[in-house]
């Protein structure tokens, strides 16, 4: 689901990521999980589980006469949204009034309207309003609807043969993948998994009865489901096939898309990225042989036939980049790798997915990214975040972490629950088993003591300012951890003592910090029905559902309010390069958009006034050497394996062209982003690198 700030997977909410309102991950579950299908009935319940605890519940009620009410609420991770809908549908089951109200995730009023009557369709919301002609077929999707609504989509698609128009000039489309049966309340019931594509980039999956109510039973997802009460038994069974079925879906992108590069490969005449020195070099040939850098030199330098060529004139080429605060999901890979990310670190996935992804991906069944996971311990709490480990006493931690050491794991990440007392213990403990500790600062407590009792990296920049702006008795686990740093963090000194004794504890320990400034630039900058400034320089490109929300904010900000939220983000960003100057190593995470977040994230450093050849390093090298795979990766030598980043012009000169991906390279496999971003629904943001045929067949052995 969708990485949240501080919170890692929030796999139920629209809007739960910190710097955007329409994450991938957020929108298909927040769409799907939000409201389920209304057949006819007087009231259904169904649960929200996660990670085996109850979260919350939809209600769903059949008022007659085609209107249908909804009532959402649920809580994980010490927030969620509460929504209420009705709307009301025409006899061929097209949705033609539609109403909501609540507070989303984040507390943002919840208020929108829409009709589609006379040939037109009319709607408002805090984010925008709108009318534009439109046929009696075509359907609506709110910001923020519930899947109640989605569920009455399904219905209208099928009613339709399979496809109808959407508002803002999408084409939905409805696909059945597989059928299982289940036990159910009256015996054995034969179910299908159902997929809306052409809204965003991911489909839209649920399961419904197979038969022509296409009553729509519920949502599974690792680590969490939406179902009615009688179907709870079979959610292993549903899990299972929406898995196989997804993954014969990145199984066909992957033999379509991506290309191994055989036999002996160059890059000619590129401008190429040394990472570990923050210099440019060349333009030079650099050689891929076997899946790994084989040799870099001035053009022309080696008389030999290749394969393939690639021409680098005028281009950049960069190690693969690492996003260090990813939260990745099967669907999420292709939009990583069409970024130019090679190698994320999952910070708070569900264990055995994230390992089951890891597998698949290395192995070359799937696209995506190398991952790297940090090991999930969360305290029990009314509170919790429900992934990875969720315990109640030290020992229990301890087992955790033996868990995870004896899978390989070189990093425990302890969250917002976990009892201050606890933290200098498990600390310990992770260390003996060779393991570092990073995370959240566990509520009641300051970054200053959880660097002290050992934590050797420190996440999110607002867990940081915390360290300033944090009073005696905050919970932390709540909302808090954003608004308090919204409201104070503008006053702080960075020049003053309480800073720079900071500042030099970190110095004296050699303790990491990964800002994922990102993450917070539209929670604390944004005003509703202004854009995501995060996502503004890339908005053509979005998919047409998408462009919408962009307008629609997680906070309401307004007035004085937003005046000081802003000043309070600008105060994080220079605390950023405050901490850069010193000498603290930084890594670019997100919490964020997979690929576009890291993209943001380098051009907050450089507006902090980090210089963008150092913010290339730090999204590199930095990530590579933190993440223990700087041997294999995250500089281009000869001997390191090819993960490899091409881009038009020079990042070095302006970081925005970062986002100009021309040809990415994994492991030495080679990608499109062109062909990865229209896959997934964007518009490409440049033209691809084309790999070129030798003219003859290379004459040496190989």
């Amino acid at each position: 689901m969708s990485s949240s700030p501080n919170g890692g997977p929030s796999r139920l909410a629209v809007a739960s990521c910190s710097s955007r309102s329409l994450s991938i991950r957020a929108l298909v579950f927040g769409l799907l999980i939000a409201g389920v299908f209304a057949a006819p009935a007087a009231e259904r319940e169904y649960e929200i589980v996660i990670q085996g605890n109850r979260a919350g519940q939809l209600r769903v009620a059949d008022l007659g006469g085609g209107v249908v009410a909804t009532d959402l609420s649920y809580r994980d991770n010490g927030r969620g949204p509460d929504i209420r809908e009705r709307f009301r549908v025409s006899d061929r089951g097209v949705p033609r009034e539609y109403e909501a109200s609540g507070a989303s995730t984040f507390g943002a009023a919840i208020s929108e309207k829409f009709s589609l009557e006379g040939g037109r369709a009319r709607w408002q919301s805090p984010a925008d309003r709108g009318d534009e002609a439109a046929s009696p077929n075509t359907l609506f999707v709110p910001l923020q609807p519930s899947v109640a609504y989605i569920g009455q989509l399904v219905k209208s698609l099928a009613a339709q043969g399979g496809s109808a128009p959407a508002i803002g000039g999408a084409k939905l489309s409805l696909e059945r993948l597989t059928t299982v049966e289940v036990s159910g309340p009256m015996g054995k019931v034969p179910l299908a998994l159902l997929a809306v594509t052409g809204a965003d980039a991911s489909p839209w999956y649920s399961w419904h009865r197979d038969d022509a109510s296409l009553e729509l039973i519920g949502v599974v997802w690792p680590g969490f489901h939406v179902l009615e009460k009688e179907y709870a038994g079979a959610v292993e069974l549903l899990l299972k096939a929406q898995v196989r079925a997804e993954d014969d879906r990145l199984m066909r992108i992957q033999k379509r898309l991506a290309r191994p590069l055989a036999g002996l490969t160059v890059i000619r005449g590129v401008r190429w990225f040394d990472a570990p020195a923050a210099q440019m070099h060349g333009p030079s040939d650099v050689y891929v042989f076997a899946g790994r850098i084989a040799h870099i030199g001035p053009p022309g330098e080696l008389d030999v036939t290749v394969d393939q060529s690639i021409d680098g004139a005028g281009r950049t080429l960069l190690p693969g980049l690492f996003d260090m605060h990813g939260h990745i999901w099967s669907s999420a890979g292709p939009q990583y790798l069409a970024g130019g990310v090679t190698s994320v670190r999952e910070l708070a996935g569900e264990n055995s997915e994230i390992l089951r992804l890891r597998d698949r991906i290395a192995a070359g069944d799937l696209p995506g990214p190398t991952i790297y996971p940090a090991g999930f311990i969360e305290g029990k709490s009314p509170y919790s975040s429900r992934n990875g480990f969720v315990v109640a006493t030290v020992d229990e931690g301890k087992r955790a972490i033996d868990w995870y050491a004896a899978r390989g794991y070189r990093q425990i990440k302890l969250y917002n629950s976990i009892r201050p007392e606890w933290v200098a213990p498990l600390a310990a403990y992770a260390k003996s088993r060779g393991m570092t500790v990073t995370g959240h600062v566990p509520a009641f407590m300051l970054a200053e003591q959880a660097v002290r009792d050992g934590y050797g990296e420190l996440t999110h920049i607002n867990q940081v300012m915390l360290n300033f702006v944090g009073q005696p008795g905050d919970d932390t686990r709540t909302l808090l951890r954003f608004t308090r740093v919204g409201d104070d963090a503008v006053q702080v000194d960075l020049n003053g003592p309480k800073v720079r004794a900071f500042v030099e504890l970190l110095q004296s320990r050699n303790v990491v910090v990964d800002p994922t400034a990102g993450a917070f630039e539209a929670m604390l900058t944004q005003q509703q029905g202004q854009p995501n400034p995060s996502l503004v320089p890339i908005a053509d490109s979005l998919p047409v559902l998408w462009r919408r929300n962009l307008k629609s904010a997680e906070m309401d900000l307004e007035g004085a309010k937003l005046a000081t939220y802003r000043g309070s983000f600008q105060r994080m960003l220079d605390l950023v390069r405050v901490l850069h100057a010193a000498g603290i190593a930084l890594v670019a995470g997100t919490d964020s958009y997979p690929g576009f977040g890291l993209h943001r994230e380098m051009e907050l450093y450089v507006a902090a006034g980090i210089p963008a050849l150092e913010v290339l390093r730090i999204a590199t090298w930095n990530g590579a050497r933190v993440a223990g795979a700087d041997k294999l990766t995250g500089s281009i030598e000869v001997g390191k394996a090819a993960d490899l980043l091409l881009v038009d012009g020079d990042p070095s000169r302006n970081i925005s062209d970062v986002r100009k991906t021309a040809l990415v390279v994994r492991q030495g496999v080679a990608y499109s982003p062109a062909k990865l971003y229209e896959e997934l629904g964007f518009k490409a943001l440049t033209p691809e690198a084309r790999i070129e045929p030798a003219a003859r067949p290379a004459q040496e052995a190989r």
